[in-house]
């Protein structure tokens, strides 16, 4: 919005040019989401504890959870309006890549904070019913997918994925692209969704993952870059830069009042969202299976319910008794039981996180 508002009076004032450039409007998005959590995230999380809006705590946790009832959550709200005002204000909003990354954000939001109402105002303690959640990803990942796959602009590479360790590596899914992004959406939602059990872990990583992309969409929206790398060249994702910086300042302003011990959690609201958002990113950038890489702690916390539900099940369809492969799932709850405290868990989760981003980013220049 300013960008064409103020940049064709760059003329009478010299300091409007500098919107031209997509770095300054990146860090300006970060800057001005950062100072929107400080600004809102007091007066949200007084009101959310005045009308009583908090954390519920299930028995089979860790017992040290157990000082964490009443935690005002639903804060994901507050990341919600940090990232969608900067973004509005500062991103070029004629380019569809920052639409779809806007609509998977605030879809999943609205998902997010319906299913919060519903377990943590209305009180049903199962939320909204999980078919309905799913279906609510499929019609996102679908409207997502169908968009990149018929959008005329994209027709060349509109199918493909990008194979990362191969110079100008990548493979044409053909038929099968819009199903990936699906389960790509719907299983990047829910992952991040899933991580958000400690203080700080969801929101610490997310951050990471987010710069990580952040950097890829400016290089890829770039030719000199793109060509230098031998990765695809996709015009106008440079303005994905500006959406991930946005993020990125919400989660570090966020990870103020998230740190433990949390002042508040940001609950469904704020994970659902930004799962979904860092799917979306992977999907426009052609980079599903780099996702893998960048968001490997989300990624082993998933497979960690999986094989804990998958083997249980079976051991007691085999032997009559159900067996556990970890203390407790997902992942972060097995290392609570072996005996780490929480901010250990999280601090070692982050820095695996920064590695695994590094690692990521330096697969793209390889030959």
């Amino acid at each position: 919005m300013l960008y064409h508002l103020l940049l064709p009076l760059r003329d009478w004032f010299f300091g409007f040019n500098l919107l031209r450039y997509i770095t300054f409007r990146g860090a300006s998005a970060a800057v001005l989401a950062l100072l929107i959590t400080f600004w809102i995230g007091p007066a949200m999380i007084r009101w959310l504890s005045r009308m009583q809006i908090g954390e519920t705590i299930n028995n089979t946790l860790p017992t040290a959870h157990a000082t964490k009832k009443g935690t005002p959550t639903m804060g994901g709200t507050i990341i919600l309006i940090a990232v969608l005002l900067p973004t509005v204000l500062l991103a070029r909003l004629e380019q569809p890549y920052v639409l779809m990354v806007l609509l998977a954000l605030v879809w999943m939001g609205l998902i997010g904070l319906f299913d919060d109402y519903l377990k943590d105002i209305r009180k049903y303690p199962a939320g909204l019913i999980v078919r309905r959640k799913l279906a609510g990803q499929i019609s996102l990942g679908l409207i997502i997918g169908g968009w990149l796959y018929f959008w005329p602009a994209n027709a060349e590479i509109r199918s493909s994925i990008s194979l990362p360790f191969v110079a100008n590596g990548s493979l044409d899914l053909g038929f099968l692209y819009i199903p990936l992004v699906i389960l790509v959406i719907t299983g990047t939602s829910n992952a991040v969704n899933l991580t958000d059990g400690l203080d700080g872990l969801a929101t610490g990583l997310m951050a990471i993952a987010i710069l990580a992309f952040g950097v890829i969409a400016y290089v890829m929206g770039r030719v000199d870059f793109s060509d230098y790398l031998n990765i695809f060249y996709l015009p106008g994702t440079g303005e994905l830069f500006v959406f991930a910086m946005a993020l990125l300042g919400a989660c570090m302003g966020f990870l103020w009042f998230n740190a433990k011990p949390a002042e508040v959690f940001m609950g469904d609201t704020g994970s659902l969202a930004m799962g979904a958002a860092l799917g979306c990113m992977a999907v426009i950038l052609k980079q599903e299976i780099l996702l893998v890489l960048i968001g490997g702690i989300f990624v082993a916390e998933v497979l960690s319910v999986v094989i804990q539900v998958g083997y249980f099940k079976l051991s007691k369809r085999i032997t009559g008794e159900g067996r556990r492969v970890f203390r407790m799932a997902p992942l972060h709850h097995h290392f609570e039981l072996c005996g780490w405290p929480e901010s250990r868990v999280v601090i070692r989760f982050w820095i695996i996180g920064i590695l695994l981003a590094l690692l990521s980013l330096s697969t793209f220049k390889v030959l």
